[in-house]
């Protein structure tokens, strides 16, 4: 029989995937590109490789965070993994946290690497996990990179959950003491410019902003919630768009920035570019296709992002993914009542 900790996970992917028609929102609707008659380039001076800090991505798109700790998370990652070799593109896992009292677990992180023993793989932990856990979870991936989450709105909706959020000094120490990159995720309620100042200010130079409009774990753990209703929290935090616009106001020169949260097409990928973003997670709409059509329909789905991504940088008249900040456009209705309200237009 599995833990409390991985049932707690196979809950996780089934209310991701019963609540995702529900919960997802698309923030990028609000912008519009504006198209180029001329671009000037052809399709064979497109090159879609982006570096994000010290990790070289050959597409700008990777598989994000997800899952891991149970044998139902173990059969999903083992086909992510399968997916991403063939494409070549990154994967980051779901947070790692439970092999540390549920030593079983370890197969499912450990199979991704096992299965794409030469990719980017992104390891997961908790943003107050300390410097031997952060070591054992990379070495046990081989990992290219860290991810620490910081999802304060899920553990106080948790019956069980964290209730004390100091984190600033811990996140400062791994950055300082691990000899990979450290990436600072949110989990699906966006940042603001002061959340993005304080990361930068401890030497934080990688974020992933992570907005509100795909996985919402606010409704995932309402749902988990015996207690009390938490309901009224399923609208919380930024969307990613909004996160985008308040990346750069706040970003410095040094700062790479991440996009996630709600994206579910090539075109999300290019404007989440636009607003500066060096690269882009996707999760629920990977899971998604993988659990409901299976992994050839995902395989099948990739092969067409990935002939989409470089036509759309073309259209635009950008050689590379890096090229897109320039690319003009517009906001409509809510996002741009936001954007106007935090003068960040």
């Amino acid at each position: 029989m599995e833990s409390s900790h991985a049932q707690r996970k196979n809950e996780h992917l089934s209310l991701a995937t019963k609540l995702y028609n529900q919960v997802h929102t698309n923030s990028f609707n609000s912008m519009q590109v504006i198209h180029k008659s001329l671009p000037e380039i052809s399709l064979n001076q497109v090159n879609p490789v982006t570096n994000c800090g010290n990790l070289r991505l050959a597409f700008p798109f990777f598989i994000e965070a997800m899952t891991g700790g149970s044998q139902n998370a173990l059969k999903i990652n083992q086909e992510l993994a399968t997916v991403a070799k063939k494409h070549h593109l990154a994967m980051a896992l779901g947070s790692a946290s439970i092999i540390f009292h549920d030593p079983a677990a370890k197969k499912s992180f450990k199979i991704v690497r096992d299965v794409n023993p030469d990719g980017i793989i992104i390891a997961n932990l908790s943003a107050k996990a300390s410097l031997e856990q952060a070591k054992t979870v990379i070495d046990l991936l081989g990992a290219n990179a860290l991810e620490l989450h910081i999802n304060t709105t899920q553990e106080l909706i948790m019956d069980d959950g964290d209730r004390d959020f100091h984190w600033l000094t811990n996140i400062e120490s791994l950055v300082n003491h691990l000899n990979i990159p450290v990436i600072v995720k949110e989990v699906g309620f966006g940042m603001d410019s002061s959340t993005i100042n304080q990361l930068q200010s401890i030497g934080v130079s990688i974020i992933n902003v992570s907005g509100r409009g795909g996985t919402n774990f606010a409704a995932i753990e309402d749902r988990r919630n015996h207690t009390a209703d938490f309901s009224f929290l399923d609208q919380w935090g930024q969307t990613t768009l909004e996160s985008m616009l308040e990346a750069r106001e706040a970003r410095t020169k040094d700062t790479q920035i991440i996009a996630s949260g709600g994206i579910c097409s090539p075109l999300d990928v290019i404007k989440a570019g636009i607003l500066g973003a060096n690269a882009v997670g996707v999760a629920g709409y990977f899971l998604n296709i993988l659990i409901r059509d299976g992994i050839d329909a995902l395989d099948k789905e990739l092969t067409s992002w990935q002939i989409a991504l470089p036509r759309l940088l073309a259209l635009l008249g950008c050689k590379s993914f890096n090229e897109l900040p320039s690319t003009n456009f517009v906001l409509h209705g809510e996002e741009f009542e936001y954007a106007q309200q935090r003068n960040l237009i």
